[in-house]
């Protein structure tokens, strides 16, 4: 006698059914009946459903010492984010995909960190990260893992070498606050002394344009000048009328005193 008994494959998941230990297919999230064994002695076929995760999931991977090119031995923690993306093949073609990942990211970083240097490795973190990824993506891809990302989340590095740079990055920080602070004053300084050069050219404009004045006014006046002495040389009788408004002038003035000379040979003193 035999009766069935129900699995459920959850969302997030995928399920692999296996008849008699062979794979048959994989399973989207749903309900599935399985036959059960209920003493008979004739066989029933023996079909089981191993759950996958497909979700992506993280995998925090703990470096040990390793050289780098120049030498210096640091410690490297790794944050992997992975999926699985073929379900048959992360539970056929390696025994634990977790630990495969776990030792593929782990000698990808040993490459990468053994050919670069100490300097490389402090200016351009993003470079490591980028070369665990594309050295073990394609490796990942053979077990149906996709490795999404792989950051290098700590860099540790012997203490005696921890405290020299410290003291590096210190040094670097005044040097920068230093420099900051000089390229203010020098703008500071430009500014003030722009503003004294504006403040000069303005004066000087405006000195200019003063003596420019007085030059105009000095040229119409003698141009004024030039024209009444060419009417008095033609018309002696203006300048003898302009004689006699100015002695009138003078005249009306109590303080003013007139001296007039006569001819000595004029008719009145003659013998």
């Amino acid at each position: 006698m035999s009766s069935t008994h129900e699995v459920i494959v959850h969302s997030g998941f995928r399920g692999l059914r296996y008849r008699d230990g062979r794979f048959d297919e994989v399973l989207e999230p749903g309900r599935y009946e399985l036959p059960q064994r209920r003493l008979l002695g004739r066989r029933v076929e023996s079909v089981t459903i191993v759950p996958i995760d497909v979700r992506e999931r993280e995998l925090n991977i703990k470096g040990q010492e390793i050289l780098t090119a120049d030498k210096v031995a640091v410690r490297v923690n790794i944050v992997t984010h992975f999926r699985v993306v073929d379900p048959k093949a992360a539970v056929e073609e390696v025994a634990d995909y977790h630990d495969r990942i776990y030792s593929d990211v782990q000698l990808a970083a040993r490459r990468s960190l053994a050919s670069m240097t100490l300097e490389a490795i402090l200016t351009n973190r993003n470079q490591l990260s980028e070369d665990i990824l594309r050295d073990v993506e394609g490796v990942s891809a053979g077990y149906g893992v996709r490795i999404i990302r792989a950051d290098v989340k700590d860099l540790v590095f012997p203490g005696n070498l921890q405290e020299i740079m410290n003291r590096v990055l210190t040094a670097q920080r005044m040097a920068e606050a230093q420099m900051v602070e000089a390229r203010t004053r020098a703008e500071r300084e430009t500014l003030e002394a722009g503003s004294q050069a504006s403040a000069k050219r303005v004066a000087a404009e405006a000195d200019a344009e003063a003596k420019r004045i007085r030059a105009d006014a000095e040229v119409d006046a003698l141009r004024r000048l030039a024209a009444a002495a060419e009417a008095y040389a033609e018309h002696p009788a203006l300048l003898r009328l302009r004689e006699l408004e100015t002695l009138n002038a003078l005249g009306s003035n109590a303080a003013a005193r007139l001296y007039i000379g006569f001819d000595k040979h004029s008719d009145l003193g003659a013998d």
